[in-house]
């Protein structure tokens, strides 16, 4: 069985968690392949809104397995806190989460050499959710780092001593107040780890592998989102992983022939947390408008979202790099009211107007063009059926099928998983 994929398509934040929670019921296996505890992923049901971080957002369903994949970074401590959460709604995680031995683990000077490396930019500062992702990342590369199949070692103690001391001396190095009570953090990271142990490791590639052979349906679930791709997002305000589809490759062990359906999340609009550029951002009434209704604000960070028009530029971009088959428009019921929707369709660059994304997009060399939409009065969230859409609505999802050449088969109209319309 091929592999499918869901990934975001923006700057994050797109609503991945929510269709993957709907998604679930179609797959055996539901696996991360990339990110940390920097993801956010928010579902809502039976009244409740329940944030990961770590764990697969499959995890709510009982059936399903949830595998956290190679390509994914593990905070012990934040991932305890996941748990700790599921088990005070009976949830049985131990049956149903698996963990790959190859899989980094974040250690607290990965988050302290984090704060200390975005102090020492100042005013240059990335915009880091200070995880500890990017250092670890970075130990990953320059093999140096501990993985979670290190902790049947009977020497892991050891390792983790000679990285937490190499990291203290680059703390220093970097000559910023960074206050920091080391002895208490690690009696914190000790006992994560513990429970941490409590789960099955497992070599995750053979177990994808006879799960494909075996004729299981698996989903792998990307975290943050495309424009944020270390290689192909808007460098260096970008994550430390690979975001795309080719991500799911390598943080799976999936072989590239083996991929099915590429699902596409992206929002009715767009949105940004952090630095970085964002040619269609909006500084007005109708931006402050997006970010109130739609209540922007980060799963993880708690940051306020910047808010601006949906930019088809990027957009193509992300659907090209991605080989996206479908795509699920999330958050339509936030632009209900807006008399006239915008819609970026092209870039001013350097005194030519151009369609594609170019290698900088900063304000200084980008200046959006835009087509104009009628927008439509309705309330969507009460809406069941494709059917009951306004007329608006469906120019609008007319208009972006026909600029994308994809077709968007399921259209979100509020969190809950029972506000999902499926169109196709």
């Amino acid at each position: 069985m091929a592999v499918d994929l869901l990934l975001g398509l923006q700057w994050g934040d797109e609503g991945k968690g929510k269709i993957v929670d709907v998604l679930t019921n179609n797959y055996n296996i539901i696996a991360r392949f990339q990110g940390g505890p920097n993801a956010g992923h928010t579902l809502v049901f039976n009244g409740k809104k329940h944030v990961l971080h770590t764990i697969p957002s499959g995890i709510f369903h009982g059936d399903a397995m949830n595998l956290v994949g190679n390509g994914v970074v593990i905070d012990p401590v934040i991932f305890k806190g996941e748990l700790d959460k599921l088990a005070e709604q009976d949830v049985d995680y131990k049956k149903s989460l698996l963990i790959s031995r190859k899989a980094h683990i974040i250690l607290p000077t990965h988050r302290l050499l984090d704060a200390a490396s975005e102090a020492a930019k100042g005013k240059a500062k990335i915009g880091s959710t200070l995880k500890g992702i990017g250092p670890t990342y970075m130990d990953k590369t320059g093999r140096n780092g501990i993985r979670v199949g290190d902790l049947e070692l009977s020497d892991w103690k050891q390792r983790y001593r000679n990285l937490a001391n190499k990291h203290e001396s680059m703390i220093a190095f970097y000559d910023v107040d960074i206050e920091y009570d080391l002895e208490e953090l690690e009696t914190e990271f000790f006992k994560a780890i513990d429970v941490l142990k409590s789960l099955t490791f497992i070599d995750s590639e053979e177990y994808v592998y006879q799960a494909q052979k075996s004729g299981k349906t698996i989903l792998a679930e990307g975290a943050q989102g495309s424009l944020l791709d270390i290689d192909f997002g808007t460098y260096p305000f970008v994550t430390s992983s690979n975001t795309t589809a080719a991500g799911a490759c390598t943080g799976l062990g999936v072989a590239p022939n083996k991929i099915g359906d590429v699902f596409g999340i992206f929002k009715a609009y767009t949105t940004r947390v952090g630095s970085g550029p964002f040619p269609t951002e909006l500084f007005d009434e109708d931006g402050e408008t997006m970010g109130r209704v739609g209540h922007e604000f980060g799963a993880t960070t708690g940051r306020k979202r910047r808010c601006g028009w949906l930019d088809l530029v990027a957009l193509k971009y992300a659907c090209q790099v991605n080989g996206v088959t479908q795509l699920n428009m999330m958050k339509a019921d936030v632009l209900s009211g807006f008399k006239t929707l915008k819609v970026c369709t092209a870039y001013k660059y350097k005194g030519e107007t151009i369609a594609h994304l170019p290698y900088n997009i900063e304000a200084e060399n980008v200046e959006p063009v835009y087509t104009e939409i009628k927008g439509w009065e309705e309330d969507l969230t009460t809406m069941t059926d494709a059917s009951q859409f306004p007329q608006g609505l469906n120019d609008y999802i007319d208009f972006l099928e026909k600029e994308l050449e994809i077709p968007i088969t399921i259209v979100s109209v509020g969190p809950d998983r029972k506000q999902t319309i499926f169109r196709k």
